[in-house]
């Protein structure tokens, strides 16, 4: 009866060894967290019969993986989940927060870098709405973001038509009624107000579809354009639109750090191997670069395991004398005393005619 009792409720796993020593997850939240397909979408590849688990074509999503078993998709290997990772996207306007648009229309995911790979963004913005908008390839991380008891808070600049005052701001602290549900406080705060145009900073911590649009109708503004300027601890700051920057790790650390696990550092890229300092330091001591620029560079002289003087020579040590060409004349007795032969263009000695003496006219 024990035996019986055991499985009952539960789904299915891969290999005993794995249920039992490895923590298990079903297989469509692991296709997501290792970036193949969002969760609805790889239970969509398991009905095609295009997921296999330790050899076997897997016929239902109501099945438990861990790290030991082998899964493949379309006969690849799944590798496991990617180290978490996050950037910085400056959402413009007339672009939809949604991997797939019924009406066609280009979404966020349309106009990211190829190299991010498959992210998901970490709440939405409308589509009239701008500013930061966090990406990250975990979405456990990206619900834990979202959820209101994480106590992120969300600042927006608005700016709307219709005159408020301060008061008025005020009365938001005690939220408002959206679809029959009451919000959470809404601070908003009058930056400026110019002729019909008012400009108003609003912070919310639950985000609810269209908030900060149907808080400033609740009180009679109508708003025509809202930026998102913080979402937690990340800033917007100076990110151009359309722009995408990746947060650095030791910033998700320090102010995620309690919300998820992070690497000290990534995995090197397959294909490039990790550069060898030592080698290229002493490839560099082994060929000295040239010395001079364009044609006018000469090669530098080897060095001959001598202690250099700094480019000046040492007191008390001669130069060596230089041969060939350009060697300096040497004015011993043997030499000085020899008449040097005249030669014409032809290489043939020249016949010596009497000289002219007296002086030059």
């Amino acid at each position: 009866m024990q035996k019986s009792q055991k499985h009952i409720g539960k789904p299915k796993t891969g290999s005993k060894d794995s249920a039992a020593n490895a923590p298990t997850e079903r297989i469509a939240k692991y296709l997501a967290r290792a970036g193949i397909a969002s969760r609805r979408d790889a239970e969509k590849l398991i009905e095609a019969g295009r997921i296999r688990v330790n050899g076997k074509v897997l016929d239902t999503p109501a099945f438990k993986v861990s790290g030991r078993d082998k899964i493949l998709f379309d006969d690849k290997l799944v590798a496991g989940k990617p180290p978490a990772r996050m950037w910085r996207y400056h959402k413009p306007t007339g672009l939809v927060t949604s991997h797939k648009d019924e009406k066609g229309r280009l979404t966020v995911f349309d106009s990211l870098p190829k190299e991010l790979g498959r992210v998901i963004s970490v709440g939405r913005l409308d589509l009239n709405s701008e500013g930061l908008l966090l990406l990250t390839n975990d979405g456990e991380l990206a619900r834990k973001l979202e959820h209101p008891k994480t106590g992120f808070s969300r600042r927006y600049r608005a700016r709307a038509y219709g005159r408020i005052t301060q008061d008025a701001l005020d009365t938001l602290q005690d939220g408002i009624k959206i679809d029959g549900i009451m919000t959470g406080p809404i601070e908003a705060i009058l930056d400026s107000q110019k002729g019909d145009n008012c400009w108003v900073s609003v912070t919310i911590r639950e985000g609810k579809n269209r908030e900060v649009r149907r808080a400033m109708e609740h009180l009679g503004l109508r708003v025509n354009r809202l930026i998102r300027v913080s979402y937690g601890p990340f800033m917007l700051d100076t990110l151009e639109a359309g722009g995408t920057q990746e947060i650095k790790l030791k910033e998700l650390q320090t102010k995620l750090g309690h919300l998820a696990d992070f690497p000290d550092a990534l995995p090197e890229p397959r294909g490039k191997p990790a550069r060898d300092k030592s080698s290229h330091d002493k490839d560099n001591t082994s060929a000295p670069a040239p010395q001079g620029r364009g044609r006018f560079a000469k090669a530098a002289p080897k060095k001959s395991g001598k202690p250099s003087s700094g480019g000046r020579r040492a007191t008390g040590t001669k130069a060596a004398p230089k041969s060939g060409k350009y060697a300096p004349r040497t004015h011993n007795k043997s030499s000085a005393n020899k008449p040097r032969p005249n030669k014409t263009s032809a290489g043939k000695p020249r016949p010596s005619g009497p000289t002219r003496s007296g002086p030059r006219r």
